[in-house]
């Protein structure tokens, strides 16, 4: 077979030809796994970083007049945009294209975490593993790399496993401890033992009865959308032809002698104008995930499937929830799977690991789903904090592409390990892996690709290699956004740490406020730091729909859905105005990026909390307060409030909302969607609020306040027993 030509002991899997690439250091000569010498021929010149970032369109008119590429990669995620970095900073002719947006599948629903895989080597030491060790020491090599390849999107995170039982504390005592040791002059803190008294002052949120301790490790976390888009805009500066929006329709094949067929590149389509062309290449990579036998059998339709999915669910919860720098991790649940526990972005983030499922694209988070997290949080936080299920602002899943035997059922038995492959016509596949891995996982596809179609390029170039933004990036290059441009503190620490030296790119286009302070940066939504200005950045980094901006250019989406729906409008404005969008578009963007929140982040299960169906459970005495408290505002005994009513009592007492405001407060609650508030609706919505389900409705909040400010007026004292709040 032909991959037998490129490596010597492959292994094969199902009857296919399958190699997983282990140790290949940076140079171009080395010795692979079975002790063989491996000369990789250097190419002629070093490639030159590009000042300015070519566009789009730039880019398109690249991939259709630039002739032959020497490699193509088909997917823009992480492994997929790695490799188009390594194979550009090695002086080969590289193109990548992406059917949607960079990182728009798994490589931003992750953990968020970079790491060795804790549980990988509890499984090496007590199955006597050796491969799985191996995976484990590479993946914190790599840990490291990332961590210093881009210090602006990641930063190292100390995670608690708080001890319930002694004979647990020896136990997992020593196995962090191996952790650390095999991470080598790589670990990035030793880990330590806890107290239950320390432990608790850490983290007080934890369940204090049978606490015997905690133990104290570190990984790393990232921003995982913004490091993807980091590695895709590092490759387009090294002169690589990337484009997003570019699917791939099917393979090209040309006769190589002897009655063979190669793959010789690819047809494909521009998503946004429909335009279709060809791009040529001696070498095409498949690096699409969940999707990789999907192309796989556009080389062959005979080929057996290697790609088993793997569905993560992940909840994102308030920052109080979780202390603003320690992680929670329990690796044995109730039913086996690991949970996480995490602060990211001043929010906390919760979810499991390996749920098989037999879809590639990202199931829809379910009301089940999301209460099995609960009750697992539940079991670690203490009594005197309620975990609601209302404090849900937003829920996703991402598919987790394993490589597997095409017979097996347990993703859980399975690592993490990646698998280079070589079809007889030469279509390289990488599959497998995780994201920490990326840089590992290009490299060994480019030593293969280069072996296999014997391209001229130098050795591995990555390692050590800084990222877009990394370059002159400090910790305190916050501090010169706020004197240089009058940016408020939090917004130039989000700006810094999301772009890095580029962030001086963002503020200078970034609008007056008209205020005394901050002098630069109109927010998006008022609780979150992203500034207008980013929107306007996000297009000159390729973004072209309103998702784009809220889900990868911004987290919005992923931090909280109603906010993410609240930013949408100026978000489509200021889209449009860049991209020259009609009416009819900035409508088709709304409605596709309020579906994408509805059923991919969340807003479903959400909403459903609060329906026309919902049970109104309240005792009687609940109910003829809240009936008094909404005829405050049916003045009329109509039946129900408007956006006048509201307006009315606001107004007396000397509170002023402006209009919108006012209309996205009762559309929240108006369950009909008929422009007025129903007492059944209202009834419901309280109802909700004492069950946990709902919280942090502005019209309960504020008919509250109206009702206790009315009374102080009105010299009655104020019932403070009910709200529901």
């Amino acid at each position: 077979m032909a991959f037998q030509k490129a490596v010597k002991g492959t292994a094969l899997i199902g009857g296919g030809a399958i190699a997983t690439v282990f140790g290949l250091s940076q140079f171009s000569q080395y010795r692979n796994k079975h002790g063989a010498l491996v000369q990789v021929q250097a190419a002629e010149g070093a490639p030159v970083r590009k000042e300015h970032l070519p566009t789009r369109e730039q880019q398109l008119q690249a991939l259709q007049s630039s002739g032959e590429f020497d490699v193509l990669v088909i997917g823009g995620g992480a492994t997929g945009c790695g490799c188009a970095l390594d194979a550009a900073t090695r002086g080969l002719k590289t193109a990548l294209l992406e059917r949607d947006d960079f990182s728009s599948g798994t490589s931003s629903r992750s953990t968020k975490l970079i790491h060795g895989g804790v549980r990988y080597l509890q499984k090496a030491i007590m199955k006597l593993d050796f491969e799985q060790y191996r995976l484990v020491k590479e993946a914190l090599e790599e840990r490291a790399h990332l961590l210093q390849s881009a210090p602006h999107l990641s930063a190292p995170l100390p995670i608690m496993l708080p001890i319930y039982k002694w004979w647990q504390l020896p136990y997992y005592w020593v196995g962090i401890k191996l952790y650390d040791l095999v991470a080598g002059s790589q670990c990035l803190k030793s880990s330590y033992v806890l107290t239950k008294a320390r432990a608790l002052e850490l983290f007080p949120m934890l369940r204090r009865d049978k606490l015997v301790g905690a133990i104290v490790y570190y990984d790393g976390q990232h921003n995982d959308a913004r490091m993807n888009l980091a590695i895709a805009l590092t490759a387009a500066r090294y002169g690589a032809a990337t484009a997003n929006y570019t699917e791939v329709r099917h393979l090209l094949k040309g006769d190589a002698g002897g009655g063979q067929q190669r793959v010789c590149g690819v047809r494909c389509r521009d998503v946004l104008t429909g335009k279709e062309f060809d791009v040529r290449a001696k070498c095409v990579i498949n690096a699409t995930g969940p999707f990789t036998d999907s192309v796989r059998k556009m080389d062959d339709q005979e080929v057996p499937n290697i790609c088993q999915p793997s569905a993560g669910v992940h909840i994102v919860m308030p920052g109080y929830y979780s202390p603003d720098n320690m992680g929670l991790l329990d690796p044995a649940t109730s039913d086996g799977r690991v949970i996480f526990f995490l602060p990211w972005e001043k929010m906390t983030i919760a979810g499991t690991t390996d749920s098989p499922t037999d879809v590639t694209s990202h199931p829809i988070p379910t009301e089940e789903d999301i209460n099995f997290i609960l009750s697992e949080v539940r079991n670690y936080l203490g009594a005197d904090v309620e975990v609601r299920r209302g404090d849900v602002l937003a829920a996703w899943s991402g598919i987790r592409p394993l490589v597997t035997n095409p017979d097996s059922k347990d993703t859980q038995s399975l690592s993490r390990s990646h698998v280079v492959t070589i079809s007889d016509s030469g279509l390289v596949t990488i599959a497998g892996g995780k994201w920490t891995t990326y840089r590992a996982m290009a490299r060994d596809t480019i030593d293969a690709a280069i072996r296999e179609h014997n391209l001229k390029a130098g050795s591995c170039q990555t390692m050590g290699l800084q990222l877009e933004g990394a370059q002159d990036w400090s910790p305190t290059l916050y501090i010169r956004l706020v004197q240089d441009y009058g940016l408020e503190s939090e917004v130039a620490q989000h700006l810094a740490s999301t772009y890095g030296d580029k962030a001086f790119e963002v503020a200078k286009i970034a609008q007056v406020t008209g205020k005394r302070w901050p002098i630069v940066g109109k927010r998006l939504v008022s609780e979150f730091p992203y500034i207008e200005a980013e929107v306007v950045y996000a297009v000159k980094e390729y973004a072209r729909t309103a998702v784009d901006i809220i889900s990868r250019r911004t987290r919005l989406a992923f931090l909280n859905v109603q906010a993410a729906e609240e930013a949408l409008p100026r978000v489509v404005d200021i889209m449009a105005k860049e991209l020259n969008w009609c009416e009819q578009k900035k409508k088709e963007q709304l409605e596709t990026a309020k579906t994408f929140l509805y059923y991919e982040m969340g807003y479903k299960v959400k909403t459903d909390q609060l329906t026309d169906r919902s049970e109104i459970s309240l005792a009687p005495s609940d109910i003829e307060r809240y009936k008094k408290r909404f005829h405050m505002f049916d003045k009329d005994k109509k039946g129900f409030i408007t956006i006048l009513d509201v307006q009315r009592v606001l107004q007396s007492i000397s509170v002023q909302m402006d209009e919108n405001t006012l209309h996205e407060i009762l559309n929240e609650v108006d369950l009909n969607k008929n422009g007025q508030v129903e007492l059944n609706e209202f009834l419901q919505l309280m109802s909700a609020i004492q069950k946990g389900r709902v919280s942090g409705s502005r019209l309960a909040v504020l008919m509250k306040s109206a009702e206790e400010n009315l009374r102080r007026r009105q010299a009655i004292p104020v019932d403070r027993s009910g709200g529901g709040l």
